[in-house]
């Protein structure tokens, strides 16, 4: 699981039928130096959000195989999902 920041949505005309009731988030990974402020220098990627994330929120994400195991049986068609919504970060200094 990573931490990264929503930076916008993608919209789709036709959503797949498994991933309704939820929206694709474009997320930004966060390294420990972004934390502090900025948007990261890691590329942005899409993860499917059904908690309602908001711009510029901070959430923890998971990627690959591991992201499509909460959804099994249903076999949604994602890489990246959304696991939670993060209120706030401390940091050890």
């Amino acid at each position: 699981m990573r931490i990264g920041k929503t930076i916008g949505t993608v919209t789709l005309v036709e959503p797949h039928a498994t991933v309704r009731g939820g929206v694709f988030r474009l997320v930004v990974p966060l390294g420990r130096g972004d934390l502090a402020g900025g948007d990261g220098p890691a590329e942005p990627l899409v993860a499917w959000d059904d908690l309602g994330a908001g711009e510029g929120q901070l959430v923890a994400f998971s990627e690959g195989g591991e992201a499509a195991q909460p959804f099994r049986p249903a076999d949604k068609p994602i890489d990246a999902y959304v696991a939670a919504l993060l209120d706030r970060l401390e940091l050890p200094t």
